[in-house]
């Protein structure tokens, strides 16, 4: 018998491994087994099939362990794993790497392993060797790391070598478990003393009980714990009691307590019950219905709800539905900074059946989420794209909110799948149901609903009644400035902002750059500071008062004299979040003033700390970037203002029109969410751009209309398929020749869909030089396929060629 295995590496096809008979009852699909791969690499696989079909053009290796007794992953997620790589054009391997938590991927630890038939005589061996092998004598295996301690040296593989040709020890790979599950001390009360009567007599005649002071105040808080909370962890106690280590030992001795060992969830989880504690508005329970009806018809369902009419209560209405017949839910949001803020709504409503997955958890908490998952025990996980590859057993809902949002396309490294059309996929592998919800769905979702292969259900009221907020547009060409810079805060949103202070509101200022300054130019002869590894001008941070590169993450001191011609004044041109934050600190020093951007809120809580912080009104205003964008749910906001909407409205890309329309209306929807009407102010100096007219009159459907027409006539999706393909050199010659190579072997069946190669903007990062060349294909699946497959044989083809041999082809299918 065979296994097809799949281990975490680019193999563009999965290896083959043969089954020893000893093993053949415990290798079963889904298991992870160990696998040797050359001389000495060992991987932990997962069996993807098993066969009898013997491999021609090579002897297979035998499978050296089976780790699991059962499964870690079920058929359906092989399946996922199988259909994200043919998609997105990418291995097995890299899709496992992606999927599973670290702990399951086993890491290949070098080991020295004593060589028992050497004996003990090391009279041959010189001093360093001597040291080692004594070591080994004693502890029978060492660690490379333990190698360096021993001879105080970094520099430990001459001597390793020398030993092993020697025959002291040798090398011995191994795959080592780096899990261990978390263990917390529980403190008991004697048996003996469950009896009323029993106890009685310890607390009120044992002299030495009596006499011990502190140790009875010690065992009267445990029975005060025990009475409230059910278990008492060591931990626990001592912290309630105030107690020491030592006192509670006097009581273990004594026979009164006993401490037991036991492993305990990393994360804690509330009881588990449904309190659907609200009733939904005609609208809504309208628009529920309507979801089941359209359900029932076809898979997926758009919901296009305004901003704040309450798509959120219309999720959980249907979730209770699913979680009362038995089935599992996936809530999927874009972004980790969203899950703080509903995991609190959902918690209160379903309990402990609902857990939370991301990337800010640490490996041990999730895996534990992993197993909770597959076991069934976890009934909604809410969480961003990674959570898809979550082992559901019996899955029958999928919500993808904020389903627009280009955070759920992985960007690097590979795969770069798309969550929102992955969750389609993998829906359908349990027959289960999609539910997409935007206030600003993506052209290619609202499309998909218009032509009738999703079902479309709109929801065009606000809950509570309340207005969308009015939007005002200010021209910052007639503001001028001394600098002739742009404008951070116009004098009319200045008064804005105060009359909402005033009355006790609060303010979100939106600017989709973070830092200082964008750059800084010489007032003299123009020179702009730039990274040595990029071809981008640096970002002044004046929190860390240096330069960064937002690309490779190179930070520099800072610039005071001009490189090109000695002069030490610069200007500051643009601004950042960090700017904007200064500038309201000397407009309204009264003010609690916070900044939400990558650079302020590190760390696990960090998001839900802010967020809370803001909810509870103790900020009065908040500057962040798209983070502040996304779904929050702020009652007390009146005023947003968005600085810089030329920044939104002038790149390079056949989206750029969708993501201004988005950005914007979803910042906008942030105010005036409750009892009045908000206010939006709209600082940009190209005001007769067609969108923001859309953006005034919050209307999406005539905005699609618009650009739908632009799509069609330059055939960009979703009348096309594309795939953009980047070559990457440290010579720019060689990146440039890559990419006219593959475009010239595409030529003859695809040149009508090809565009390129060109240099992108950014045209070189990390030393190494960019090229692109998109393919725009027809929707038609025959030709996609055949292009997908000429592709991968071609790019193999350019690899044998010497020159070839180093660039790098990233290729990013469907890509935004």
């Amino acid at each position: 018998m065979f296994a097809e295995v799949i281990i975490p590496l680019a193999l563009p096809k999965n290896y083959t491994w043969a089954v020893p008979d000893h093993l053949a009852e415990q290798v079963k699909e889904g298991v992870r087994v160990e696998v040797g791969l050359r001389q000495t690499k060992r991987y932990a696989g997962v069996v993807k099939r098993l066969h009898n079909e013997k491999p021609e053009f090579f002897e297979p290796k035998d499978i050296l362990n089976v780790l699991d007794a059962e499964p870690i992953v079920y058929k359906e997620q092989l399946q996922l794993w199988e259909w994200i790589a043919r998609y997105y054009m990418c291995s097995e391997g890299e899709v496992m790497a992606a999927a599973l938590p670290s702990h399951f991927k086993l890491s290949s630890e070098t080991q020295l392993v004593f060589n028992e038939e050497y004996g003990e005589n090391f009279d041959q061996l010189d001093h360093d060797e001597y040291l080692v092998a004594e070591a080994l004598l004693l502890k029978k295996e060492l660690k490379l790391a333990e190698v360096q301690q021993v001879l105080d040296s970094s520099h430990v593989y001459p001597v390793i070598k020398r030993l092993i040709d020697k025959k002291v020890c040798f090398v011995w790979e191994a795959l080592k478990e780096t899990y261990t599950p978390k263990k917390e001390t529980f403190v008991l009360l004697n048996p003996l003393y469950d009896n009323e009567d029993e106890l009685a007599k310890l607390l009120n005649e044992d002299k030495k009980l009596q006499r011990a002071e502190k140790q009875l105040e010690l065992l009267l808080s445990y029975l005060h714990l025990v009475k409230t909370e059910g278990e008492v962890s060591k931990s626990q106690l001592l912290k309630k009691s105030g107690a020491s280590d030592a006192q509670l030992k006097g009581l273990v001795d004594k026979s009164i307590l006993f401490l037991e060992k036991r492993h305990v969830d990393r994360l804690m989880y509330l009881p588990r019950n449904i309190n659907i504690d609200f009733t939904l508005t005609p609208a809504q329970q309208i628009a529920l219905e309507e979801v089941n009806t359209s359900m029932a018809e076809k898979p997926v369902c758009l919901l296009h709800g305004i901003t704040s009419s309450g798509k959120t209560q219309v999720y959980i209405k249907l979730i209770e539905q699913y979680v009362r017949k038995g089935k599992q839910v996936l809530y999927l949001l874009p972004e980790i900074a969203l899950t703080s803020q509903i995991i609190r709504r959902l918690q209160r409503h379903f309990g402990g059946y609902i857990g939370i997955y991301h990337s800010k958890f640490n490996q041990n908490e999730r895996l534990e989420i992993w197993n909770k998952v597959k076991t069934g025990e976890l009934k909604i996980v809410l969480g961003a794209r990674s959570s898809l590859f979550l082992p559901f057993s019996d899955l029958g809902l999928i919500v993808a909110d904020e389903e627009h949002d280009a955070s759920y396309k992985q960007q690097d490294p590979a795969p770069r799948y798309h969550a929102r059309d992955g969750a389609v996929y993998y829906a359908s592998l349990f027959n289960a149901r999609v539910l997409l919800g935007s206030a600003t769905p993506s052209i290619e979702s609202y499309f998909n609903a218009q032509t009738q292969k999703y079902g479309l259900v709109e929801l065009n009221e606000r809950f509570g009644g309340v207005q969308l907020p009015v939007i005002n547009i200010i021209d910052t060409k007639k503001i001028l400035r001394p600098d002739k810079d742009k404008v951070i805060i116009s004098p009319e949103l200045q008064v804005a902002i105060e009359h909402s202070l005033q009355r006790n509101k609060q303010v979100i200022l939106f600017q989709n750059r973070r830092g200082y300054s964008p750059y800084q130019i010489c007032q003299a002869c123009g020179w702009i500071p730039q990274c040595k590894y990029c071809d981008v001008s640096l970002t002044f941070h004046k929190n860390t008062n240096k330069l960064h590169c937002h690309y490779c993450g190179t930070v520099y001191p800072p610039v005071h004299t001009c490189m090109a011609c000695g002069s030490d004044r610069f200007l500051q041109r643009n601004f950042g979040t960090e700017k904007i934050e200064e500038q309201l600190e000397e407009i309204f020093p009264k003010y609690r003033i916070a900044r939400m951007d990558v650079d302020s809120v590190r760390g696990k809580t960090a998001h839900d700390n802010l967020i809370q912080l803001f909810e509870q009104q103790r900020l009065d205003m908040l500057v962040g970037t798209q983070m502040v964008v996304k779904g929050l749910d702020f009652e007390h906001v009146e005023l947003v203002g968005i600085l810089d909407a030329d920044s939104l409205l002038s790149f390079a890309d056949f989206r750029v029109n969708e993501r201004a329309f988005q950005l914007m209306e979803q910042v906008s929807g942030r105010a005036g969410r409750k009892d009045e009407q908000g206010h939006v102010m709209i600082q940009v100096s190209n005001t007769r751009h067609p969108v923001l007219q859309y953006v005034q009159q919050h209307d999406y459907r005539s905005f699609y209309h618009y650009e739908i027409e632009g799509r069609r006539q330059f055939s960009y999706p979703p009348f096309s398929r594309c795939i953009l393909l980047t070559f990457k050199h440290h010579l720019k010659d060689v990146a440039d020749a890559a990419a006219n190579s593959i475009a010239a072997s595409l030529k003859t069946e695809f040149g009508n869909y090809l565009v390129g190669p060109a240099e992108p903007i950014v045209n070189r990062v990390r030393n190494q030089y960019l090229m692109e060349l998109m393919i725009k294909l027809p929707r038609e699946a025959q030709i996609i396929q055949r292009c997908k497959q000429q592709l991968q044989e071609q790019i193999a083809i350019m690899h044998q060629h010497q020159r070839f041999r180093k660039v790098v082809v990233i290729v990013d299918v469907d890509t935004i």
